[in-house]
């Protein structure tokens, strides 16, 4: 499993069930006694899930969840909640956070949504990486390819491109070559398939 489940909560005792629990699931984690803390330690490049007490001694939960939201923080990150900190998890949930756990959980249920929750980090970061990598992609076309490739993924025929762009069809052919070359595809289709997987306009 890649990725590590960042645990954050004032209760050593939970702190090392946790860990325990999760290295029983062959799931790599690693704690903090508070929010404050974990904070000094946070860097944007950190992988993994968050898994975050709700009440603390000192920043609650939600705050650092917060303080992480304005850093740019993806990690998904579940919340741990007793009882009476259902409506506090849901504002989260609204927020954006991946899961609440409420107290006593089962073992199993909890071990079972922090892999998830990693597996979606892993999801995140793949699709993050392959985005860029079309985008360096897109802005090696020249302007006039770009006019080009917009006709081509609208599905028009080298002959209309030509007279729509009033160039000869010979010039449309060398652009549509060039494009192909630089997108690393092999047809139209598949750089459709590629714009789409990237999720760009």
């Amino acid at each position: 499993m890649t990725g590590i489940a960042h645990i954050v909560d004032d209760d050593a005792a939970i702190r090392d069930a946790l860990a325990w629990l999760l290295r029983s699931r062959g799931v790599d984690s690693r704690a903090w006694n508070s929010a404050e803390s974990f904070l000094v330690d946070y860097l944007p490049d950190m992988k993994g899930c968050l898994i975050l007490d709700i009440r603390m001694t000192g920043m609650s939960g939600p705050e650092l969840f917060d303080r992480l939201l304005a850093l740019g923080c993806t990690m998904p990150t579940l919340f741990l909640t007793g009882h009476g900190d259902i409506p506090l998890a849901v504002n989260a949930l609204k927020k954006g956070a991946f899961d609440f756990i409420e107290k006593p959980c089962n073992d199993n249920d909890l071990a079972t949504r922090v892999i998830a929750a990693l597996q979606l980090d892993c999801q995140q970061r793949s699709q993050a990486a392959s985005t860029a990598s079309i985008e360096t992609r897109l802005r090696n076309l020249t302007s006039r390819e770009h006019e080009v490739m917009e006709r081509i993924l609208a599905g028009q025929y080298n002959k209309v491109i030509a007279a729509d762009l009033n160039i000869a069809m010979r010039t449309v052919e060398v652009h549509r070559a060039r494009i192909f070359e630089k997108m690393n595809v092999r047809s139209a289709v598949e750089l459709a398939q590629l714009l789409s997987s990237g999720q760009l306009p």
